[in-house]
């Protein structure tokens, strides 16, 4: 690879990432991904936008509440403008006390629906995620660049980042590289924001023919169809686990949990795989200016990276172009448990 310039680098190629840079191209920055290759969160996921479901898990304060459905209202258009396709069917929870579930959706502005005795979520739809990263890698412009960050060093302008074949330099780099944590030559107040990072393990299961036709789901599990004709099944959310290592205790206690849901037994075998995603303290995403000239990040969503991607995107882009921050940025600001805060 011959040495690049550019206007911004993102690192990483998982939802938030291409997100980011999707939404920088469309704003007529030049931009680079560069991203190893390696399966990430985004790929190994179910692909929900699931703003009600979230708040019926964790039960998060009223602010939460209407971030996430803000963030789930700017799907349709991006999904539109992007070429993803969004399977509008609605969730199902299948959880125990219906009844005060919809309860609690009410009171946190979510429509409901019951049919035929079973409470669905319209706010709660799902998309594939091999295809919807696909269309977001297509957004950018430029191919995505094969290439493993070894380290970075500053330069007049911004940036210059040794990569595997080469270098790239930048006016500003965006770090999306989930828990892969610092490289040589970052700047200790980076590092100590990506110190916050904490990583959690998702295991998921796959089984080879459908058996449901819309997204189910109940207290920690879920099952869900998948491309060609596949359910997923899932989901375990182990923390601090940084190794992608199905085990097998959680597997049988998903299947088992998928066959409540369903109401009746799999039988099938099951492929799995595990996804390691960021987190931080409070459970929101870090996305923003770091403090460090040209250094911003879009990091640990938890297990919101599809739901709140386009939102990150927004939030990264106007800190990059120094437009005036929204509330989004104030609830995902980087600084906020940092020791440079205020």
């Amino acid at each position: 690879m011959a040495d690049i310039s550019c206007d911004i680098v993102v690192v990483g190629a998982g939802v938030l990432g291409l997100c980011v840079a999707g939404e920088l191209a469309s704003r007529g920055r030049d931009v680079r991904v560069i991203d190893p290759g390696e399966p990430n969160a985004s790929s190994v996921a179910a692909g929900m936008i699931a703003p009600a479901a979230e708040i019926l898990l964790d039960r998060p304060g009223g602010d939460v509440a209407t971030v996430f459905r803000e963030a789930a209202a700017l799907w349709p258009d991006l999904a539109a403008y992007r070429g993803i396709l969004l399977d509008p069917t609605p969730a199902e929870w299948a959880g125990e006390d219906r009844q005060a579930a919809a309860a609690l959706l009410a009171d946190h502005g979510f429509e409901t629906v019951w049919e035929a005795g079973r409470l669905h979520l319209p706010s709660d739809v799902r998309l594939e995620p091999a295809q919807a990263l696909a269309a977001l890698a297509r957004s950018i412009g430029t191919p995505i660049l094969p290439q493993r960050l070894l380290r970075m060093a500053r330069t007049a302008a911004g940036w210059r980042l040794q990569v595997e074949d080469g270098a790239i330099e930048a006016d500003a780099v965006v770090l999306a590289n989930g828990t892969a944590g610092p490289v040589l030559g970052l700047p200790d107040a980076v590092v100590e924001i990506l110190a916050r990072v904490s990583p959690i393990a998702g295991q998921i299961g796959r089984v080879a023919r459908p058996l449901t036709d819309r997204v189910v789901r109940g207290d920690g599990s879920y099952v869900v169809p998948g491309a060609g004709g596949n359910t997923l099944i899932g989901a375990t959310m182990v923390e601090g686990e940084r190794h992608p290592v199905p085990d097998r205790a959680a597997s049988q206690t998903l299947v088992r949990a998928a066959e409540a849901l369903l109401g009746r037994a799999i039988g099938d075998a099951v492929d799995w795989r595990v996804g390691v995603r960021g987190a931080s303290p409070d459970g929101l995403p870090m996305a923003g200016p770091t403090r460090e000239p040209a250094i911003h990040v879009a990091l640990a969503p938890r297990r919101n990276g599809w739901l709140l991607g386009p939102m990150v995107a927004k939030v990264v882009a106007d800190g990059i172009e120094g437009r005036p921050r929204d509330r989004y940025a104030a609830a995902f600001d980087p600084l906020r448990f940092s020791s440079q805060a205020g």
